[in-house]
């Protein structure tokens, strides 16, 4: 059997493993919530440790808490904020709504770690490291600044990584002239650089939808205390905490403007939230994109080649996917799903408290990071190496019916319809029949069906 020492919380003992550096609420915790192996993340971790230094340090300056104990909590913290501890937050993802259990892990887990630098001063997890603070503003606290985090230093770099790559690879491939096609239908001409110049667009337009969140998710509950009042904590305390945690992060925080709506409410997680599905779905419509252009290669469209990264068949020698475009819309559709979570959890906020904060702190961060890596990944191993096949191109754009578009101004509509449904009929190109048919000079038959004069708006 493991050895166990004995703890105490208020209400009662607990055994807790001899080697944990938690207390009995925690082990209570864990002993209520054998739920799932899904655990509070490292952005999240961090954050915790990030929120019990700036407390320390606040409650010192407004004379609150004696300097030694809170250096004491620091270094703990600091510990925290660099993982060194993250084996030691057991708790489940799926505990009390308030996080409460994930809150007290993290004040027993530093108070543990104090007693263990001094000897000689005593710091309790609830009465010094939580100090001024409630797990009802901790958590949503922590939310906030490990979805900011990620949102600024991770998922918006890889956009515009993304962007970036896309930009050049629309210059490289703006005169590879092909199809156009609407409801999978073959339209007028196109150049692939075009069309990749509308996925660069779509993720330029991602980047400022979720920029356009961050004058809310930068809003901390911190300072409210348990349903907002800001009770056994000092009316400074909101402010100056945002204060020292914008130093931590590099990223200006400020105190909820109300800290009612602020742990009532997730309306900002839900906001950013719908602006990661909606970039989402713009992922999944370039991939997607990136898969029929790329389908072939002999057999299908195969206007487009993507880097092959591995073999695409165990019973099919040489062929291979586009398993990086797949692989992001499998993230896009995981995010889409944490999105329907995310809502119904800020749906569920009850009176003064929303109960969902644990599942929705998880799924938020899962899909801030997905997207970051899924997004850096099609960059390097997709787009980067993108490459037009011209010829392919130039074959299918001769082949066309739609052609005929461009002669229905001189023609009229419906002769140009009856052109095009001959060669259909009779397996000859548009020209070609034009030609038979000696419906337009030859000089001006090149010139009006020249797909480079059907890129753009023509007098």
């Amino acid at each position: 059997m493991p050895k166990t020492r004995i703890e105490k919380d208020s209400m009662g003992e607990m055994q807790v493993p001899e080697y944990a550096m938690y207390g009995a609420s925690t082990a209570r915790a864990v002993e209520n919530f054998p739920v799932s192996d899904l655990r509070f993340s490292r952005e999240f971790i961090r954050a915790l440790g990030e929120i019990k230094a700036a407390a320390a340090t606040t409650n010192t300056v407004l004379e609150k808490l004696p300097e030694i104990q809170a250096e004491l909590i620091r270094q703990a913290a600091a510990e925290v904020i660099d993982g060194d501890w993250d084996d030691q937050f057991v708790v489940d993802i799926f505990q009390t709504g308030s996080g409460t259990s994930t809150n007290m892990n993290a004040n027993e887990v530093i108070a543990h770690r104090c007693a263990q630098i001094s000897n000689d001063t005593f710091v309790h997890p609830n009465d010094h490291v939580n100090m001024g603070q409630s797990s009802n503003d901790v958590i949503p606290t922590a939310l906030h600044l490990a979805a900011s985090d990620l949102l600024v230093h991770a998922l918006i770099p890889a956009l515009r990584y993304l962007h970036e790559a896309l930009i050049r690879k629309a210059e490289e491939t703006m005169d590879a002239v092909k199809i156009g096609r609407t409801h999978l239908m073959d339209a007028t001409p196109i150049t692939i650089g075009q069309e990749i110049s509308g996925w660069a667009r779509q993720v330029e337009l991602g980047i400022k939808r979720l920029e356009s969140t961050l004058p809310r998710i930068t809003e901390l509950a911190q300072g409210g205390t348990a349903v907002g009042t800001g009770l056994n904590t000092h009316p400074e305390f909101g402010s100056r905490i945002a204060a020292e945690l914008s130093k931590s992060y590099g990223i200006v925080f400020h105190e909820a403007a109300n800290h009612f709506e602020a742990q009532a409410a997730q309306d900002a997680a839900v906001e950013l939230s719908g602006q990661l599905k909606t970039l989402a779905v713009s992922l999944v419509k370039i991939a997607n994109d990136v898969r029929l252009l790329n389908a072939g290669p002999r057999c299908g469209l195969g206007e487009i080649t993507v880097p092959s990264v591995q073999p695409g068949s165990s019973i099919m020698p040489g062929k291979v996917n586009p398993v990086i475009a797949e692989s992001l819309a499998q993230v896009c559709a995981q995010v889409i799903g944490n999105d329907a979570a995310i809502s119904f959890g800020g749906a569920s906020g009850l009176l003064d408290l929303n109960v969902m904060l644990p599942m929705m702190a998880h799924n938020l961060l899962e899909s801030e990071r997905l997207l970051a890596s899924a997004s850096r990944m099609f960059t390097d191993k997709c787009i980067n190496g993108l490459v037009a096949n011209t010829e392919r191109c130039a074959e299918q754009i001769e082949w066309s019916m739609s052609m005929v578009t461009s002669l229905a101004p001189v023609i009229g509509y419906d002769r140009a319809s009856q052109i095009a449904k001959k060669a259909v009929a009779e397996g000859k190109t548009v020209r070609q029949v034009c030609l038979d048919e000696s419906v337009i000079d030859a000089d001006e038959l090149d010139r009006l069906l020249d797909p480079s004069s059907m890129l753009q708006p023509r007098a």
